[in-house]
């Protein structure tokens, strides 16, 4: 595991402190992970959200060959 030293805002340190004080983590650092976790998740639900609004193609590949020569 790789330790990584951040600089952090006031707000945010104060933050993390209270998470660990009302016992919601166990440490500092178990809160930072929680928090990268959520965004890392968040951006893979991005991810699928986006790529459902992609256009699709549907059918028999051989039809749709034939229709995308065609055209």
């Amino acid at each position: 595991m790789t330790t990584l030293s951040v600089p952090l805002p006031a707000e945010l340190e104060e933050f993390i402190k209270r998470q660990v004080k009302s016992g919601r983590s166990p440490n500092k650092a178990a809160v930072v992970r929680s928090a990268l976790k959520l965004l890392s998740e968040e951006e893979a639900v991005q991810a699928v959200l986006k790529a459902e609004r992609e256009p699709t193609l549907r059918g028999d590949l051989r039809d749709l060959a034939k229709k995308l020569r065609t055209k």
